[in-house]
C-alpha cells in the first residue's frame, strides 16, 4: 500500500499546475486524514500518470494542490473486459473493486435471462472503481458501463474480441483456456447460471469460448476473481 494518499481527479496534470479540490475531497484530506499545508498527495486522472503534489491551500469547502513531479507513467491494464450479471448490492460492489485491482480495461454489467437484479447504480459502481484504483496504485480507472441486455450486446459484438464465458455446466471438467492473445472479455453469469439458449448462442459464435472453473460451482463474485486470475496469469500482465 502506498505511504502517501492517492486521489483521483479530473483535471489535466502537468508540472507546477494547480488543482482545485472539491468540498468532498477537502473533507477527506483535511477533515478525515488531517493533512495540512505542505503535506504531499499523489494525484492521477487516468490519462497523465501519477503526480506528487503539495497542499498549498486548505479549507472546509475549498483547497488547492500544486503539482511537483511525475511519480509514475500511465500504465494501461491488459485489453480485457469484465462482463457480469449484477447480484446483491455488496457483492456487486466487491466484483467491481476486485476487477480494478486485478486489472481490466472495462467493466460491463449485463442483463441475462436469469439475472435477479434489473437495475444498477452506474455512478455508485464507478465511484467504487475510482476508490479501488486509489487504493491499489493503479493509474487507470476502467469505465463502468450501463446495464445492457446480453442478447443486445452480442448482436453488436466486435468479433475480434473473444469472450471467455464461465459455464457452470462444465463444473468438474478440465480447465482448457485458449492461448490466443488480443482483445478479450470475461463473462460471468448470474446466480442461476446461463440459460440453454444463451449458452448455445455464445458457442455458436467463433469468438465464444466456454471454460470450467474447477470441480465446484462458484458463487458469481468468486467466479469473477477466479476467471480474471486465470486469464491474467496466462494471457495478461502477471508475468
Amino acid at each position: 500500500m502506498p505511504s502517501e494518499i492517492r486521489l483521483h481527479v479530473k483535471q489535466l496534470l502537468a508540472k507546477e499546475q494547480c488543482v482545485p479540490l472539491t468540498k468532498e475531497q477537502c473533507h477527506y484530506l483535511f477533515g478525515v486524514m488531517r493533512l495540512g499545508l505542505g503535506d504531499k498527495v499523489l494525484l492521477f486522472n487516468g490519462r497523465d500518470g501519477e503526480w506528487r503534489s503539495d497542499i498549498v491551500r486548505t479549507g472546509k469547502r475549498s483547497g488547492l494542490l500544486r503539482l511537483q513531479e511525475q511519480t509514475a507513467p500511465l500504465v494501461m491494464p491488459p485489453d480485457v473486459w469484465l462482463l457480469f450479471a449484477p447480484i446483491k448490492k455488496a457483492r456487486t460492489d466487491f466484483i467491481v473493486e476486485k476487477a480494478v485491482e486485478l486489472g481490466v480495461a472495462r467493466i460491463q454489467p449485463v442483463q441475462t435471462e436469469f439475472t435477479n437484479s434489473s437495475r444498477v447504480q452506474r455512478d455508485r459502481l464507478q465511484a467504487h472503481a475510482v476508490e479501488a484504483a486509489e487504493q491499489c496504485g493503479a493509474t487507470y480507472v476502467p469505465e463502468v458501463g450501463d446495464l445492457e441486455r446480453l442478447d443486445r450486446i452480442l448482436a453488436d459484438w466486435d468479433e475480434s474480441r473473444r469472450i471467455l464465458f464461465c459455464d457452470e455446466a462444465k463444473a468438474g471438467q478440465r480447465l482448457a483456456l485458449p492461448d490466443q492473445r488480443g482483445p478479450w472479455a470475461i463473462l460471468i453469469g448470474p446466480e442461476g447460471g446461463f440459460s440453454e439458449r444463451e449458452r448455445e448462442r455464445l458457442l455458436a459464435h467463433p469468438f465464444g469460448h466456454s471454460i470450467s472453473l474447477g470441480p465446484r460451482i462458484l458463487r458469481a463474485d468468486t467466479a469473477a476473481i477466479a476467471a480474471l486470475t486465470i486469464w491474467q496469469q496466462r494471457l495478461g500482465d502477471w508475468f
